[in-house]
């Protein structure tokens, strides 16, 4: 990769692969990786893995630099990946419910507050927030009190070693309450 690349705008970039510039695309994937892992830890979905979601949200940030157009009136391209990219995310986990005939409940997200320009109406924002409450309830009875913090801060988005300073514990006893946590959610879901 050219050393200028980095220094270019993500709306220079994507004008760059849109006109043929593979690197571009490589360098606009690596930078907003982030913000696609942020997105995916943000949802919990039974069955699958975060890798499912991060996934997919990797596909929703390749149809934004395809997508993006550079305007007066056009939003960031940084703005428009975070819509694409969890619009994508949003869409998997609706779609993993809706073959397992399962309730909403089988998702949980952590940032119920920063949908805001996510395309859901209003009432699909109450539905899902009283829906994340209950979610949450339930989670806080069935754990334990350090593997509801330990998992809460989990989907915040927090990563392991993170968990470990904010709690005082090894990594070996956040990632055991992890997995009890996982198995416990499963079975609690599985009712």
């Amino acid at each position: 990769m050219k050393t200028d690349e980095i220094k270019k705008s993500d709306e220079e970039l994507v004008s760059l692969y849109q006109n043929g510039d593979r690197q571009a695309l490589d360098e606009l994937m690596l930078r907003h990786s982030g913000l696609v892992r942020s997105c995916a830890r943000g949802f919990f979905l039974v069955g699958g893995e975060t890798e499912d979601l991060i996934q997919e949200g990797m596909i929703g940030l390749y149809h934004a630099i395809q997508d993006y157009k550079r305007g007066e009136d056009s939003s960031s391209f940084k703005n428009f990946a975070y819509l694409c990219v969890s619009r994508r995310i949003i869409d998997a986990v609706r779609s993993a419910t809706n073959k397992k005939n399962a309730p909403a409940q089988y998702f949980l997200s952590a940032l119920p507050y920063e949908t805001a320009g996510s395309g859901l109406n209003p009432e699909d924002l109450l539905i899902l927030e009283d829906e994340r409450k209950a979610f949450s309830e339930e989670m806080s009875k069935a754990l334990s009190d350090f593997e509801f913090k330990v998992t809460t801060m989990y989907v915040e988005g927090m990563s392991s070693r993170e968990i470990c300073d904010a709690t005082g514990k090894t990594a070996k006893s956040v990632d055991n309450a992890l997995q009890r946590s996982k198995r416990k959610l499963q079975q609690l879901l599985k009712k």
